[in-house]
């Protein structure tokens, strides 16, 4: 687009758009003439896909303000009446998080909606994503908006939306919804009520403190042990987000009277003083944890993201050192507890993720269990469990990607950090009645299911270049994949594009290797960035120190991952 067409476009938007303060962001950067930043707030409208929405807030169509959340809201509710014919009566519930600018969004979000004819059922204050999630369930609601940008920095914002199933989007719905808000008008003709007409014709109703009461209870139910413990020590960090209250009022409930939580860390707070990019895995980000769990001789770290549907770990290992469990790690612990202590079902199922260890499959296998893996996404894991509890009786147990995420049972149709956090407090106490540790635990785990051990590579190329190279990438593995990586031979080659047991098609592509391991090769959907996942399975010798076969499996996957750069860089990796 020429300076005056983007000049032109970008002062029709300034004219619709009806929050004054993005406005005169918008005018300060027409008056300054900065064609670069004008290009990339009007370089495409923000996608609105089965995460929702998620980007920077500032003015544009490209960025998270209240023109785009408006017309999303319009588009959304138009196509609830069109598909949901009860939507008018079940109603959308609305959660929001404690960012910068979520209770405006959240606010118009109900507004739009009752203007719709649609009832907002609203949180007043900000609440966990797993809360909204809870709440779409047991308010039997058509849909639930969760305004959050979970674990990105505090300039993001973003719109996670539910369907009536409790789990997030999925195809058709994300397209079709997306199609829907193409449609909509421009911001400042959408319609909306205030607060108060709102509130006079029944169309905005406050979610009462007793639903939260009830996601308590239920995710207090999903203990195995039940017996808490005097003597264990808890650090807990909801690094500055909505978790922290939640979190020490199940912990509690739950019979963890040595909890500490990082008080600089523990009050909602949109800024994140303490740490720049609010994620656990992020380097710095537990050091505050590390420090408190050190000063009162934690034996165990919890850590929720800001919109608390994530967990992070750590735990004491053998020489009384903290150390940050994987994700996999977590998801292995919880599975593995969940699948052998926990309530006897005839068909318990398990699900995680192509890009998560295969170690929770063998699990599942050697327990009897149904097992499936599903693209990346939380979403697909909460919308297979549903598919097969429909057409084959399964009953769900558990699920987990290697990002942190985790849901035992079927409390919430969604990742929860909350009652994730439960559950493995609820399995230290039962390894500490036990004389054992966590750690101790994962290593019975290994022994008698192989050692895996895994790590990932993140190559970042920007721009369009950046594109070209990483579709050339993919193109040159797929055309002419590997026989062997290192001395590796690869067993076989599952294209996700092509589509692997029935899953969507997916950009992705994985080489399975003789003896367990695996290569998973998958471009990033919101990042110029290729990923590279490695998992290598090491089998501990009878008697062997675990330690010592760790360092063996550590050492070959760092020479596997050294054979598989190789060979990417002979297709075209800079």
């Amino acid at each position: 687009m020429n300076d005056t067409g983007l000049r032109e476009r970008a002062e029709a938007w300034r004219q619709a758009d009806p929050d004054p303060t993005t406005q005169a962001e918008l005018a300060e950067v027409l008056a300054r003439g900065d064609h670069a930043d004008l290009a990339d707030r009007f370089a495409q409208d923000l996608e609105f896909g089965t995460a929702g929405l998620r980007g920077v807030l500032g003015a544009g169509p490209n960025r998270m303000n209240r023109a785009v959340v408006r017309r999303t809201t319009a588009g959304l509710a138009r196509y609830l009446k069109q598909h949901v014919p009860d939507a008018a009566t079940r109603g959308v519930v609305v959660g929001r998080d404690a960012r910068r600018l979520s209770a405006e969004l959240a606010e118009d979000t109900a507004a739009v909606l009752a203007a719709e004819g649609i009832p907002a059922h609203v949180f007043p204050v900000p609440v966990p994503t797993p809360l909204a999630a809870y709440a779409c369930l047991h308010l039997n609601a058509a849909a639930a908006i969760m305004v959050t940008a979970s674990h990105n920095p505090p300039e993001y914002n973003g719109y996670k939306v539910y369907w009536g199933n409790g789990a997030q989007i999925i195809p058709p719905h994300d397209t079709g919804i997306a199609a829907a808000i193409a449609q909509v008008e421009a911001a400042n003709r959408v319609p909306l009520l205030t607060v108060e007409a709102a509130r006079a014709k029944g169309l905005w109703r406050d979610i009462p403190d007793a639903l939260g009461d009830d996601y308590v209870r239920a995710i207090l139910g999903l203990r195995v042990h039940k017996k808490g413990s005097d003597t264990l020590s808890i650090v807990y960090t909801a690094m500055h987000g909505v978790g922290g209250v939640w979190a020490e009022r199940a912990l509690r409930e739950a019979g963890f009277p040595r909890f500490t939580p990082v008080a600089e860390q523990q009050q909602p707070d949109g800024r994140f003083p303490t740490v720049r990019f609010p994620n656990p895995e992020e380097p710095g980000a537990m050091d505050l944890s590390t420090a408190t769990a050190e000063r009162v001789k934690a034996d165990l770290v919890l850590a929720n993201d800001p919109d608390a549907d994530r967990l992070a770990v750590m735990a004491r290992d053998a020489d009384g050192a903290l150390r940050m469990l994987t994700g996999n790690e977590v998801g292995v612990l919880l599975g593995h507890f969940l699948l052998t202590q926990g309530t006897k079902r005839a068909r318990p199922h398990v699900v995680t993720t192509i890009v998560s260890s295969t170690q929770l499959g063998a699990i599942a296998r050697a327990l009897g269990a149904a097992y499936d893996e599903v693209l990346t996404g939380f979403k697909w894991i909460a919308n297979r469990a549903l598919e097969r509890e429909r057409a084959e009786g399964t009953q769900f147990v558990f699920g987990y990607e290697e990002a942190l995420g985790y849901t035992a049972g079927t409390v919430t149709r969604d990742k929860d950090g909350v009652g994730a956090a439960l559950v493995m407090a609820d399995l230290a106490a039962w390894c500490e009645s036990r004389k054992t540790t966590v750690l101790g635990y994962l290593e019975e785990i290994q022994r008698q299911h192989g050692l895996y051990v895994g790590a990932q590579r993140n190559v970042t190329l920007p721009g369009a270049a950046g594109a070209q190279l990483i579709r050339g990438i993919m193109d040159a593995f797929r055309a002419s994949p590997p026989t062997h990586v290192g001395g590796d031979a690869v067993r076989a080659v599952l294209d996700y594009k092509r589509g692997v047991n029935g899953l969507p098609p997916s950009n992705v592509l994985a080489l399975e290797m003789e003896g367990g391991g695996r290569v998973t090769l998958r471009p990033s959907g919101t990042e110029p960035k290729i990923k590279y996942y490695f998992e290598h399975k090491e089998t501990p010798a009878a008697g062997e120190p675990l330690a010592q076969a760790r360092v063996r499996a550590e050492a070959r996957l760092t020479a596997f991952i050294d054979a598989f750069l190789a060979l990417a860089r002979e297709r075209g990796q800079p």
